[in-house]
């Protein structure tokens, strides 16, 4: 642990990239194979199950600091971060412990799974009594699942590559799927040349930067293969030995989420690898994606849910045929392989994402203008002759949204953020007008600068009229400009909708609150796109 915490320190004191990159290097060159492989899994961003809710944690740092809950509480609102707040509480440790990182992963903090109340919290006192510092720090972080530092996973394997020669690429699609953090699976990735025999390791994503110029600039319009672009789950359906294998984007098995998907791939030549996105899907057209979240959140698929909600895959991509890696193939060439192994017709569901006929930029841009009728938000532009990349990359791919939903709402409650922004209030409630009332119906925590959160906050301590624990009530005063990708019903919100991914565009300071949009506003939306 004590080499972790070292590490831990020198790249949270560093805001340079290389130095950062240097540090994980010599950490992953030196550490023990099993240290090393919980640290890629841990920086990578993936985090040990919480096993003790965050209340009983606090109880017991209560109890073992003997300060009252109150003190606790204050300290916490001034921290922000209830790991650091145990650290700073606590008494210090009694003995020092040596112990490596993956025993204080394995052995003491996912040992804790199934025990009872008494024996989790013996084991926890024992382990604050052993550590000190910026490893209690860490401790505290793993067991409360919210380890999180200053690098990315692009990081984590940029330093793997420069400790191990080993490319980027390569490395990005060992890491994908059922990596398990072990000392020989840290071996495997860093192994000079290694056969790979997960058969169900999908390949890493491929991912497009939003259009940044005119579409002009991107040169012949008849050099650029145009599509939709869907609101679904990116995802991966793989054919390899006899088994079947869907992926999302973020790395988690979902074939027991969408069975039909998963017993469609034995339809596949043996050996295929298909990218694409998992659509709600009713009489050829795509539903929207609140109907495929009816099927996310449940945990276990009725017959009416399948009936009610049924899903296909829209094939976009093919990456492997007879089990040849196909990505270093233009995509052209790649479309066509596509083309010939997605022949079904009836009830399969596996589609292929259709082409958008475009001969020049005007076609493109009348295309866009229709994204909003076929349920896509946007297009994908992508060069026909283009491999397919690892990562987001510039260039070769581009996505085209449309424009977002926007209103204008009223800001009623603020919230101190976390971490390094646990001093300031940067988390709001917004309302819309109904009836000369106020109604809560979006929360939003992003699109402000740091110099406009600074004046926020100053305003916010200002012209509070109420407290709710960390929540404040404000003077209904301020407005601001929100975007939202979707909108739906929601029976669980007050306003009795839910908007998708809100977001502040600006500050309205140029606007009285009364003159904000109103719950009818976003009726209007609902009934046009919802």
């Amino acid at each position: 642990m004590k080499r972790f915490a070292a590490l831990f320190s020198a790249i949270d004191s560093t805001t340079r990239t290389n130095e950062k990159v240097l540090a994980m290097a010599d950490y992953f060159r030196d550490a023990d194979p099993h240290d090393a492989a919980w640290a890629v899994h841990v920086l990578s961003g993936e985090r040990p199950k919480r096993l003790v809710p965050a209340r009983r944690l606090a109880a017991w740092a209560i109890e073992e600091a003997g300060i009252p809950e109150w003190l606790f509480e204050e300290g916490y609102h001034a921290v922000g971060d209830l790991a650091e707040t145990i650290s700073l509480v606590l008494p210090p440790a009694r003995r020092e412990s040596d112990m490596p990182l993956h025993h204080w992963i394995e052995d003491r903090l996912l040992a804790l799974a199934g025990q009872s109340d008494d024996v989790q919290r013996q084991a926890v006192g024992e382990a604050w009594q052993e550590l000190s510092g910026v490893e209690r720090f860490l401790w505290n972080k793993l067991i409360t699942g919210g380890f999180r530092v200053g690098v990315s996973r692009l990081l984590v394997i940029r330093a793997l590559s420069k400790m191990s020669g080993i490319d980027d690429a390569t490395l990005t699609h060992r890491l994908t799927g059922h990596w398990h953090p072990d000392a020989a699976a840290f071996s495997a990735l860093v192994a000079a040349d290694t056969a790979d025999a997960d058969v169900s390791r999908p390949y890493p994503f491929f991912l497009a930067y939003a259009l940044e110029h005119e579409l002009e600039s991107l040169g012949n319009a008849g050099e650029w293969q145009v599509e939709w672009k869907w609101d679904g789950i990116r995802a991966q359906l793989l054919h390899r030995r006899g088994q079947r294998f869907l992926w999302s984007r973020g790395e988690e098995s979902v074939a027991d989420r969408f069975p039909e998907l998963a017993d469609a791939a034995a339809l596949l030549p043996p050996g295929t690898a298909l990218d694409g996105e998992i659509l709600p899907w009713v009489d050829e057209r795509p539903l929207p994606f609140a109907e495929l979240q009816r099927r996310i959140g449940r945990t276990k698929l009725t017959p009416k849910i399948l009936r009610e909600v049924p899903v296909v895959l829209l094939a976009y991509d093919i990456l492997e045929l007879d089990a040849r890696d196909l990505r270093a193939d233009p995509l052209s060439e790649r479309r066509r392989a596509l083309e010939s192994v997605l022949r079904f017709s009836g009830d399969v569901p596996l589609r292929i994402s259709p082409i958008i006929p475009a001969a020049d930029w005007g076609a493109v841009r009348s295309a866009h203008g229709r994204a909003r009728d076929m349920l896509a938000e946007g297009l994908m532009l992508k060069r026909r002759d283009s491999a397919y990349g690892v990562g987001r990359r510039k260039g070769a791919w581009w996505k085209w949204k449309v424009a977002p939903h926007t209103v204008d709402a009223v800001m009623i409650y603020a919230q101190a953020g976390h971490g390094r922004r646990a001093s300031l209030h940067t988390d709001y409630t917004f309302a819309v007008w109904q009836d000369g009332q106020l109604v809560p119906f979006a929360k939003a925590y992003s699109g402000l600068t740091d110099v406009e959160i600074r004046a926020l906050d100053s305003w916010i301590r200002k012209n509070t009229t109420e407290k709710f624990g960390p929540v404040r009530s404000v003077k209904p005063e301020q407005v601001f400009e929100l975007a939202f990708e979707g909108i739906q019903r929601s029976p669980r919100h007050k306003s009795g909708i839910a908007v998708r991914f809100p977001r502040i565009l600006r500050w309205r300071t140029d606007k009285p609150a009364a003159e904000a949009d109103s719950l009818e506003t976003l009726h209007g939306l609902l009934e046009k796109f919802g």
